[in-house]
């Protein structure tokens, strides 16, 4: 008989959760109190816990409750969903020797590709046979990061166990070993003093600090120590590098909360959208902008704004006091630069200085005089292909990405851009242009009004979003941006990821507000390392891949960017979030999905995640790649 009433008692809970999902808690009260279950004592103790009270109103009472303490993330019926055939998958750790895996960046795999125009260190992205089905494990005594701004300059040791950089690259501080932590002078290659005093010298010979340059990419950044400092100057900085010999790059420079990504100046255009960036920077980054006439120099363009920036430093420039250094004959580094200033010039730039080890050109703000050049057969020509905004795994093209039409000479190609701070909320030339269909002004305004009252609800289900807890956080399907533009308030900064596959491609208005994204296919993996992000945002993306691919592959990758003791914000469909979080529960995440910020009614929920913290056991030498 204990038997029985345990049976229907598990029966009655998994009902009420199937209810409260649908419902709200709100409205689950109501039907409870309509059906006269109160005065039978029918009630399971349970939803007295969830604030449904004879006495309270009820249309004040939801999951999604202002106190904090509503959320608790621990899983109480992993028995009753058992029971009631909702079987949970667990997944195995992975090999320790994974636990930096990055899955389309094994070098492995690389090594089958063409080494011309580095293709093998591209993304290629596992076979079917290859994908992974276990957590990718963090390493044995792995610590929470230090929060910002202390990060910025210091990492444990256990939790990126590499030595080389501080061996190899020892004179140039760039890193060091103290103890039981790495401490990031801010040093560099051609910046012996320092990232600051570098960043000192180049405002010297440009306006950089007046609101007009806020977004950057540092191409072959080692630990993004530039990228580091420019945060100070409010200017965001998309630091890259591959991962190739300089073991961790990527890894070191995220760990100190900077924004950085796996990339590389290979045969396909970078991800970013054209016109993106206020200033592009190389500082003996080793890429070859002399080589293939130039075409290194031709995507630099095509990302940089008009009126935008190019500043090298490094090889060959001041090649007269280093070419003994550098082991280099003075013919063979002035071949180089004269090679580099040709480059430059057929891209109609202008050289704005060299002074000392740095040398910087600008590009023009519209192609007026650049068409009339061109028209007299100079290579390269302008480009013919008119979407300028693609880049997901598009080739590089041998000519000049053509900058928007204007007539007039002082006119900004594509609409002039506000000065920073105010370029995060003012409308964007591409929205006010009309060139994203269905997007006017209106659900501009619309969307960051939508985010505020968003915003003010995630505070009140995640406390900690306003306290410095995430530093690095992604939105998986950024739209406008409004996530980022809401957030930034906070001592956070956020990679806003627009999906190949959205109906929208909104990158480039993301970038006119001055925060910084990359586009992505969810179906393959993401070019960070492991344990890269403290707070993971998706909105619809669940819905979005639904049919696209396998829905545990996109979650196994999420938990190998989230850091342990990671949260993850999932918006979507009851029936999706469902589905997710009977996924998520044999990953070690502990879940609760609460109400929309409109009330329970809304068909549209929230999951909240928190991951768990575990690490991997050196002994175990169990491959679990099934």
């Amino acid at each position: 008989m204990a038997k029985e009433n345990t049976g229907q008692h598990h029966q009655t809970e998994a009902r009420r959760k199937k209810l409260t999902l649908i419902l709200g808690v709100s409205g689950l009260c109501i039907l409870f109190y309509v059906l006269g279950a109160w005065q039978n004592n029918n009630v399971p103790a349970s939803y007295s816990k969830m604030g449904c009270d004879t006495q309270s109103n009820p249309s004040s009472s939801s999951t999604s409750s202002s106190s904090s303490e509503s959320l608790d993330f621990k899983s109480h019926n992993q028995d009753e969903f058992k029971e009631t055939n909702q079987t949970i998958k667990y997944f195995e750790p992975c090999d320790l020797s994974l636990s930096e895996y990055t899955p389309c960046e094994d070098r492995q795999r690389g090594r089958r590709f063409d080494r011309n125009m580095m293709k093998y260190r591209e993304r290629h992205c596992p076979s079917k046979d290859e994908l992974l089905y276990c957590l990718i494990p963090p390493p044995p005594n792995y610590k929470i990061p230090f929060k910002w701004p202390q990060s910025r300059d210091y990492a444990w040791y256990d939790n990126i166990p590499h030595k080389e950089l501080s061996v190899e690259k020892a004179v140039q501080n760039w890193i060091q070993v103290e103890g039981d932590r790495f401490r990031f002078p801010g040093g560099g290659t051609m910046f012996p003093r320092g990232a600051d005093a570098y960043i000192d010298d180049i405002a010297r010979l440009i306006p950089l600090t007046n609101g007009g340059i806020r977004t950057a990419i540092d191409t072959g950044c080692g630990v993004a120590s530039f990228g580091a400092y420019l945060l100070k100057r409010d200017i965001l900085a998309v630091s890259f590098a591959p991962r190739d010999t300089h073991e961790a790059q990527v890894q070191f420079a995220l760990e100190r909360g900077v924004p950085a990504i796996i990339g590389i100046m290979g045969s396909r255009r970078l991800p970013y959208p054209a016109r993106a960036f206020d200033l592009a920077h190389c500082s003996r980054c080793l890429i070859p902008w002399f080589k293939n006439d130039g075409l290194y120099l031709m995507e630099v363009d095509r990302v940089l704004r008009p009126g935008g920036y190019w500043i090298l430093s490094g090889p060959p420039i001041n090649w007269k006091q280093y070419w003994r250094g550098w082991e280099r004959t003075e013919e063979d580094l002035k071949q180089e630069q004269d090679s580099i200033e040709d480059v430059a010039k057929s891209l109609c730039w202008k050289k704005v200085i060299e002074k000392g080890d740095l040398s910087i050109w600008q590009k023009p703000i519209n192609h007026i005089e650049c068409k009339k050049l061109k028209q007299n057969n100079i290579s390269p020509p302008i480009c013919s292909s008119d979407n300028a905004d693609s880049a997901w795994y598009k080739d590089l093209e041998p000519c000049v990405t053509p900058l928007p039409n204007t007539n007039n000479p002082e006119e900004s190609a594509g609409g002039a851009l506000e000065d920073w701070p105010d370029r995060a909320f003012a409308v964007p030339p591409r929205i006010l242009r009309g060139t994203i269909q269905d997007i006017s002004t209106e659900k501009f305004r619309e969307d960051n009004e939508v985010w505020k009252e968003r915003i003010a609800h995630y505070k009140k289900i995640v406390p900690e979003l306003s306290r410095g807890r995430f530093r690095n956080i992604m939105d998986m399907n950024a739209y406008l941006g409004g996530f980022a533009a809401s957030m930034l308030k906070y001592p956070s900064w956020v990679m806003n990821v627009v999906p190949v596959d959205a109906e929208k491609q909104t990158l480039g208005v993301i970038y006119e507000r001055g925060l910084i994204g990359t586009n992505q296919d969810w179906c393959e993996g993401f070019s960070t390392y492991p344990r890269t992000y403290d707070m993971i945002h998706a909105g619809g993306v669940f819905s979005l891949y639904e049919k696209k691919c396998n829905l545990t592959l996109i979650l196994l990758e999420m938990d190998r960017i989230l850091r342990p003791e990671g949260t993850v914000l999932l918006r979507d469909n009851v029936e999706m979030l469902t589905k997710v979080e009977k996924i998520v529960k044999g990953m070690k995440w502990n879940t609760q999905i609460v109400d929309h910020e409109k009330g329970p009614y809304n068909p549209e929920k929230i999951l909240v995640a928190v991951k768990t913290y575990w690490t991997g056991e050196p002994s175990n030498n169990n491959n679990n790649n099934n």
